[in-house]
């Protein structure tokens, strides 16, 4: 069993997973991180499964010689690609994907039984959302839209303005004609990059329409998930993350305050090879 103040790692194909290890962090203070973005093949919202399969084995491979203590799979496409087979081959460690939450949080919010996801292409090609919806509820009626332009718009910082949410309406198109014709009420933002258009995303649909961003429902199943293995740091300082990434650090570090809200430490950031 991993000791309590042993580490817990955080993976993404690049920079998105930052917003779930923000939820994290503002939830238990006090643990240490280990967060790997694997830039150097994003995006894997267009790979195939075995490919996506083949990135996420050698991620947790390097992370579990971290020695972490539970592993937080903070990207959609990598769940929907190889959760189950990373449980299997990494029964030791603890490990959450991002997509059964936000399916529970869907299916929960929806008055009308009708949910629409946005996600990337392999999310929603692999139908992990959709398959996750009906088992909790055979009754709803999924429509699920490829959103790949939004990856990008997030990570060159673009998330908000006229010209953004002109492009989020034109991209939204198919959604907006269902909000009406299929009566949506909820849609589940199914990429860990999208919570950072949050806010352009409500201007262009309304208020009325429930945004799923499931970083907060991680960071509770986590920090339940370590109270019951007796796993949280007892320790009352502030904990300590270290980023590793595959390629460019320093478009890393740019990056990345978008997505935490905060300037990261460029000498915290390590240029890794897997």
């Amino acid at each position: 069993m991993n000791s309590s103040n042993a580490p817990i790692g955080i993976f993404d194909s690049g920079i998105g997973g930052l917003t779930v290890l923000h939820a994290v962090q503002a939830l238990l203070p006090h643990e240490n991180f280990i967060y790997l973005g694997d830039t150097a093949r994003l995006p894997y919202g267009t790979k195939s499964k075995d490919t996506v399969c083949q990135y996420a084995f050698r991620v947790t491979e390097f992370l579990s010689t971290q020695h972490i203590k539970l592993l937080v799979v903070a990207c959609n496409t990598a769940t929907a690609a190889a959760l189950p087979e990373l449980k299997a081959k990494y029964p030791q460690i603890p490990i959450i994907g991002v997509i059964e939450a936000g399916a529970r949080a869907g299916a929960e919010k929806t008055q009308t039984k009708s949910v629409a996801i946005l996600a990337t292409e392999g999310t929603v090609r692999g139908m992990a959302y959709q398959n996750a919806l009906e088992l909790l509820d055979k009754n709803i009626k999924v429509t699920a839209l490829p959103s790949p332009l939004f990856v990008t718009l997030a990570e060159v910082g673009w998330t908000s303005g006229k010209l953004v949410e002109d492009i989020i309406k034109e991209y939204l198109k198919p959604i907006i004609s269902s909000i009406e014709t299929e009566k949506i009420d909820t849609i589940i933002l199914g990429c860990t990059h999208f919570p950072v258009l949050k806010k352009s995303i409500e201007n262009v649909l309304g208020k009325d329409i429930h945004l799923v961003d499931s970083a907060e429902l991680i960071a509770e199943e986590v920090s339940s998930v370590l109270e019951d293995a007796k796993l949280k740091n007892l320790n009352t300082s502030q904990g300590h993350v270290s980023y590793f990434v595959t390629d460019s650090p320093e478009r890393f570090v740019a990056i990345g305050k978008i997505f935490t809200n905060r300037t990261l430490d460029e000498n915290d950031v390590t240029l890794i090879d897997i």
